[in-house]
This record gives C-alpha cells, structure tokens and sequence, in this order.
C-alpha cells in the first residue's frame, strides 16, 4: 500500500489519556528480583544530586570532607524518608524525592551574610550557618502545607489546561540543559562514550535476545550496565597515571578518587533530628527560602504530570496534586529538623528514567527508598557507589531530562496546534521560559549576584529564586496568558474537553485505582 492510498483517519493518531507500550504501569510489579534491580538503579540515578548539591554548598559553609559526607548521608536518608512518604499518601505516583537545586541562591545568600562569615573558626561557621538553613527551611515548608492540605494548590490548578501545561512540563527537562553536556564536557573521554552506550544499549539493542525470564536486561537495565562500564574505565584511567598531571579541575570531574568519600565517611552513621544544633530563625533569610518552597512547588506538580504519563496513569486531579504538596511540605520539614543543607522536590531524572525503562511501577520506586536509607546508614558502601564521577550521571540527564521534555511536548495532542492563539502562547512561554532564566543566570556569574540588588536582601532572594527557575517563568506566562487571551469560546482548542473529566476525583473511575490512599484511609481522608 502507497502513501496515496492511505486514508486521513490512518494517518492520525489518537490522543491517549493513557500512555501505552510500558511493561508496568503505577500499581502492576515486576517480580521481586527485577524490582529490586530496577529499584536500586533508581538509587543509583539519584546519587548525582544527592552528591553535587553538598559538593558546592558544604565548602561555601566552612565544612570540610566529613561534614560533607555526613550531610551526603542525611540527605539520602530523608530523600527515602520522603519518597515513601509520597508515595504512600502522597500523589502515590513512582516519584523519587531528591534536593532541590531551586533552594541554592537563597542558602547562598544565608553563608554570605555578614553574621556568619565574621565567625573565624570554619567548623563553627559551618554549624550556625547550617542551623541557619535549617531555620529557614523549616519556616518554608509551611508554605506548602497550608497551600497543599487547605486544597489551595487545587483550586489554582483547576486555572490550567493540557495548552497552559506543554511549557511547564516541557521546560523541567529542557531547562536542565546547564546539567547535560556542558557538564559531560568537563569530561568527554568518559561523559561521550557514557551517553553513547546508554543511547546504544536502551534503544538500538533493547530487541535484541537478552533476555531472562522474558526480561528485556538491556533496555530494563541500560543505566546500570553502561555505568559500570564506564566506572571501570574511569577506574582504569585513574589507576594507570592519566590524569596525574592534568589540572585540578579535570581531575576533579574525571578521577573516581577524587571526591575522598569512602576515606571520610563512617562505617556506620544514623542521621538523626537536631543532629547539627537547634535550628536558627531569622525572617530575612525565610522569605528568600519561601521563594524556593513556592519554585519547589511548581517544579513538583510539573513532575507530578510527567511522572503521571510515564506511570500509565491518568493526570492526576487537583484533589491528589494538593495532597501530594502538603506531603511535600511535611517532607520539607523534615529536611529542616534534619540538616539536609537543601529543600526537597521530585527527581526529574528519575521520572525519566520510568520512560526509559518502561517500568512506572510504585513498587520499584519505594524499593528506591529503602536502598537510600540502607546505604545512607552503611556509610563506606553508599560512599563507594557516590564515588561515580558527576560526568556519568551528566550523561544520562542528556537523555533523561529530554524524556521529561518531550512528554510536556506530548501535551500538545490535546490541543488544537492550528490555531495562531496556540501558537503564540505556546511558543512565547517556551521562549520566555528560557530566556529569562539564562538571563538571571548569566547575570549572576558575571556580576556576583542577582539582576535584583537592592538594600533588602529578603527581596532580592524572592525575586532571583523565582526568576531563576524556568517551569516557574513558563507557568506565569502560559496559565496568565491562557485564561486572559481570547478565552472565550476556545475550551476546545486548548484541550478542556479531554481535561475537564480529571478536574475532579470522581471525574474518572480510575482515580480510584491509581490515586486511592493505602490501608483503606481513604474511607478516614475522602476526596473533596
């Protein structure tokens, strides 16, 4: 059959509430022994920013090796904490809670503050300015409580559309691009060929007849077997003197025994509350860390959708998103009593890596959790596997975060892409979505601080934190300019009728299946 005989309803394709082609979707699990692989790939895809984030927060606040593993270690172990948290009665989709890099220009501004840099002593400096943050973020986290278990948050989202959508969920994996290759070029003789063999084993060879137990191993276990590889080469290049006289900032990306984890860390360490002193409270640094609970907020719900689509599950309604922020919040507090030196949202790299793997199960996730706990206490193992140079990790965001991208992009078959209204809106939040943070970004670096600097410190954290964040950008230029311009009588073009059924819980029965709280709480917690 040729081209011309094919009829226009054989050449469209359907748009699906539901993604199809995976394996396991959010409630079906793969047998014990693959879950429990697939779950500790995901911890293994997580170390990367558990790692970097104390990496270039720990030495700004006076701390040396030990502290940062220790706080390596608390941040891996409230990261389980909080992804069972979520995922239990939460949204309940397969998200990992990992840090926030949206947290990092107001705990910047904290070390700067005149208060603590004047402390002499650098152990000193970095418990008050620890106690510091852990202040701040615990002030934060009430944000998204109140916003999330008042229904707030769900009511506000009832203003979106699958159209308003596209650039948020979009610009949560595209607006990651600074972490992709520019970061595997510090690198390239260990970050190219990472990302060529993930991109080989998990796409061209996942046909291939690999199998055990009708398991494909190559494109279920890709991100594992390429790391590896590639940790074995690094170790090899290492070993044999190729990096000994090269600069510190190349052996610092490519060395596998540079970072000094496995010699400082303990053989046995229980994170625990107040661990670094009773927290500190000043209201200057609070609002900036607000900015960041709200940034924190807006990138998980754009998580939240993804994961959603890469789960084979239905959007989540408002009722689940607002139940999935207050749990958020409670997660964000216990980042604050801990001493995480972070906030908390959803890992965009690891809902990727559900597409990736074609496994959207809960189950796999929450094995992810227990990994991260069990080796955040086992202090030498977890440091041996957070050892891996950042470059790999970087590699595998290049394919991850344009996974999470593209399934913003998939929002775009509901909507009707004739129309210029569409067009415009669509194209102009993209665009503004990532200007105006490579702006805020270029700014910083060349001058030191944030385009806004004022005497008010507070308000300059506000607006560099929110201003620095692309899915925040995109969602006030997109959801304003959705609900203002020409909105009447456009319901159809910007995909309300396909999304009108899942503004409300009962909207669909299968809310039910995916959404429902464990051990029959629901019946205690029912959906408003």
């Amino acid at each position: 059959m040729n081209m011309a005989e094919y009829k226009l309803e054989d050449m469209m394709h359907r748009p699906m509430d539901q993604l199809q082609g995976f394996e396991y979707c959010i409630d079906s699990n793969p047998r014990w022994g693959e879950a429990i692989a697939l779950g500790f790939q995901h911890y293994i895809l997580a170390l990367g920013t558990a790692v970097m984030i104390p990496t270039i927060l720990v030495p700004l606040m006076g701390g040396d090796d030990n502290e940062k593993v220790r706080v390596i270690q608390t941040l891996l172990f409230v990261g389980g904490i909080n992804t069972m948290l979520q995922t239990l009665f939460g949204t309940r989709l397969p998200t990992v809670m990992g840090g926030s890099y949206a947290f990092i220009v107001p705990i910047i501004s904290i070390i700067h503050d005149s208060n603590l840099t004047r402390i002499t002593d650098d152990h000193d400096r970095f418990i008050q300015t620890m106690r510091a943050i852990q202040g701040a973020v615990i002030v934060s986290s009430f944000i998204q409580i109140l916003l999330g278990y008042s229904q707030l948050w769900g009511i506000c989202s009832r203003f979106f559309s699958p159209l308003g959508m596209v650039p948020v969920v979009a610009l949560l994996g595209f607006g990651l691009l600074d972490r992709g290759f520019p970061q595997v070029g510090k690198c390239v003789e260990i970050g190219v060929p990472m990302l060529i063999l993930f991109i080989v084993l998990s796409q061209y060879m996942k046909h291939h007849r690999y199998h055990t137990r009708h398991v494909p191993i190559l494109e279920r276990f890709a991100l594992m077997i390429s790391t590896i590889l590639i940790w074995i080469y690094a170790f090899i290049l290492t070993m044999s003197g190729a990096y000994n006289h090269r600069p510190e900032l190349t052996q610092v990306h490519c060395r596998v025994n540079k970072s000094k984890l496995i010699s400082s860390a303990p053989w046995i360490k229980i994170p625990y509350p107040l661990q670094w002193g009773a927290p500190i409270f000043y209201a200057g640094h609070s609002f900036g860390m607000i900015a960041a609970a709200l940034v924190s907020l807006i990138e998980s719900t754009a998580g939240y959708k993804a994961a959603a689509r890469l789960a084979s599950a239905t959007p989540p309604p408002p009722y689940v998103l607002s139940r999935g922020i207050g749990t958020q919040g409670i997660g964000l507090l216990i980042d604050g009593l801990f001493g995480t030196s972070t906030g908390s949202t959803v890992s965009v790299e690891n809902v990727g890596l559900l597409g990736a793997t074609r496994v959207g199960s809960r189950r796999v996730i929450q094995i992810s959790a227990g990994f991260m706990i069990f080796f955040s206490i086992l202090g030498k193992f977890g440091a041996l596997f957070a050892s891996i140079p950042f470059t790999i990790f970087a590699a595998v965001y290049c394919v991850l975060f344009g996974l999470v991208g593209a399934v913003g992009l998939s929002f775009l078959q509901f909507t009707n892409m004739n129309s210029m209204r569409n067009k415009f809106i669509s194209g102009v939040s993209l665009f503004l979505g990532l200007s105006v943070p490579q702006y805020f970004q270029q700014f910083t670096t060349s001058a030191q601080h944030g385009p806004a600097h004022t005497n008010a410190g507070w308000f300059n954290d506000f607006i560099n934190t929110i201003f620095s964040s692309p899915p925040t950008v995109a969602l006030m230029i997109a959801v304003f300019l959705d609900n203002t311009l020409d909105y009447k009588d456009t319901a159809r073009d910007r995909g309300m009728p396909w999304w009108v059924k899942f503004r409300t819980f009962e909207g669909d029965s299968r809310n039910e299946e995916f959404y429902n709280l464990p051990f029959n709480l629901h019946r205690y917690f029912p959906p408003v």
